[in-house]
């Protein structure tokens, strides 16, 4: 719908593809290992049918931008690829400057895919990096080397117009912010326009939160963490990669424009074994999410053509929480008269002023509301406050 108060964050379509070489033990993420390898033809005739539903509950848009994530899609053939495109494409119009992002590991083997994978229409390819010294992806469970990683890296710049990567910092105790400042220099000196930058965090149902739950993984202090993360401000800063979300840094002009659709609140299909979406139907917000299990989705979809396992409605005040915890996570802020078109009222002045006075909130020249640097570390209380 054109008409809905976030229509211009544009619409993006997630492709999740579940398969993993491995697990990693911090993934919280739905992904699987399989012994033999999924019969990809089979899948690609389901994602077709799953996109086709999806089309029918949201005809007419124009997709501004699609992800292909996981798991790890980089496991998939180039051809599979080009399939998923090429039936995103018969379902919705497709912008002439569409952003096609693909999610994939540095290892040489993925890596020999990457013309291929271009040659299918992708033209934005992020890199599961996580860190640059061996010790540590060992520790993390990645199967790639440093020296791979940084390969890879080189390759993909060759292949792709644009390229992002991803590292995990305040991985141990022992990560040192010396240590954490010369990774990132390192990153920062073959990043092309894009890095992601996350703190470790311990999620529940990893092979992490087990370990740690025994005592058998230690943490860093929250004081670490919170140097490492000034670091990571400070020093991307400096080098042109501004914070545009809070994990996110880029040069200008060279943001994720499909996570921006995500953090804008923008309208987007989820589709496959596990993804969320967020459709406007009819004229409400709908809240979707698929069975998880890659084979249940399978025999879902292949039966009745979809494997929704949510499809709910969101309340005014639903869709203005969701509103507020995705937009104050941007630099940019958001802009309170989308809230209010949202919601039906107005944010309370009461608790703007109150933010305000404690320096967890500034309001931008053209009117928007940002979390500062305060407020970015205490963002759910922020937006738990504002949304009260």
């Amino acid at each position: 719908m054109s008409d809905h108060p976030t229509a211009s964050a544009g619409f993006g379509v997630y492709l999740h593809w579940p398969f993993c070489a491995a697990k990693c033990p911090y993934c919280d993420f739905n992904s699987h290992v399989r012994h033999e390898k999924p019969d990809e033809a089979l899948y690609v005739e389901a994602f077709r049918r799953e996109i086709a539903h999806r089309a029918s509950l949201a005809p007419g848009r124009v997709v501004s931008s699609i992800f292909l994530g996981g798991g790890t899609p980089s496991l998939m053939q180039p051809g599979t690829v080009a399939a998923l495109l090429d039936a995103v494409g018969g379902a919705w119009s497709v912008a002439a400057d569409v952003e096609v992002t693909l999610e994939a590991n540095p290892t040489s083997v993925d890596a020999t895919r990457f013309a291929g994978y271009r040659a299918a229409g992708v033209n934005r390819v992020s890199l599961g990096v996580q860190a640059l010294n061996d010790r540590d992806l060992k520790a993390l469970g990645r199967l790639h080397s440093a020296e791979e990683a940084l390969a890879a890296v080189a390759l993909a710049g060759r292949h792709f117009e644009r390229m992002s990567f991803d590292l995990i910092y305040a991985r141990s105790p022992h990560q040192s912010g010396a240590e954490w400042q010369a990774e990132l220099d390192l990153a920062i000196a073959h990043a092309a326009e894009h890095l992601s930058l996350y703190q470790l965090t311990i999620e529940p149902g990893t092979a992490f939160h087990a370990l740690h739950a025994a005592g058998k993984l230690s943490v860093p202090s929250d004081e670490q963490a919170r140097q490492l993360y000034e670091i990571t401000q400070e020093t991307c800063t400096r080098h042109g990669f501004d914070a545009y979300e809070i994990s996110n840094h880029a040069r200008a002009r060279a943001e994720c424009r499909h996570n921006l659709v995500y953090w804008r609140y923008g309208e987007y299909a989820g589709i496959g074994p596990g993804a969320h979406g967020r459709l406007v139907v009819d004229g409400q917000r709908r809240a979707q999410s698929t069975e998880k299990h890659p084979e249940t989705w399978l025999a879902g979809v292949m039966r009745q053509g979809s494997a929704l396992v949510e499809d709910e409605a969101l309340s005014p005040e639903a869709a203005g929480d969701e509103f507020l915890l995705m937009g104050l996570r941007l630099g940019e802020g958001i802009d309170p008269a989308t809230y209010t078109r949202l919601t039906g009222h107005a944010l309370d002045q009461h608790r703007i002023d109150t933010l305000l006075a404690d320096g967890l909130i500034a309001l931008r020249p053209d009117g928007r509301i940002a979390a500062t640097a305060d407020g970015v570390l205490l963002l759910d209380a922020v937006v738990a406050d504002l949304a009260a």
